[in-house]
């Protein structure tokens, strides 16, 4: 697998989370998300507070409260994901440098990212629920009603 499992595959992991078990209606808690992602609920802690800032999840407190989508699933794209969560600085010079990275290496990598961004516009949460529905991920059910006398 050539992409890492870092901070922008996390942030679309729980936006998945979010989509597939409480859309735009139900919440869905930090530690539910960390417990079915197997993940610390402190790590994913700020991705929660950045893709709230961003608009795309909500926040919703109380008792019943957690986390919900900001607006519809077929609207949030995977880059409007990552791009919440990356720091995207163009100024940082933390990598590699040098002839032949600059003019090999760098513009190659360019278009890899041009096509991966492309094909990551084009995929919505709604593509991704619709995949885990297909391939047999249950939802939860309701909390069942009960009656007293």
């Amino acid at each position: 697998m050539i992409l890492r499992r870092d901070r922008a595959m996390t942030a679309v992991l729980i936006m998945l989370d979010v989509a597939f078990y409480a859309g735009r209606s139900g919440t869905v808690s930090a530690a539910d998300i960390a417990e079915r992602s197997e993940l610390a609920r402190r790590g994913i802690e700020p991705l929660l507070q950045a893709l709230s800032r961003s608009g795309l999840l909500e926040s919703i407190r109380g008792p019943r409260g957690g986390y919900r989508l900001g607006r519809p699933r077929r609207d949030i794209s995977l880059v409007d994901i990552i791009e919440a969560v990356l720091n995207t600085d163009a100024d940082a010079n933390d990598g590699p440098q040098g002839a032949l990275f600059q003019k090999v290496l760098a513009p190659c990598w360019d278009k890899f990212d041009q096509k991966l961004i492309t094909q990551m516009n084009k995929t919505t949460l709604d593509d991704l629920v619709k995949q885990a529905e297909s391939a047999g991920l249950k939802r939860p059910l309701a909390e069942p009603i009960t009656f007293s006398i």
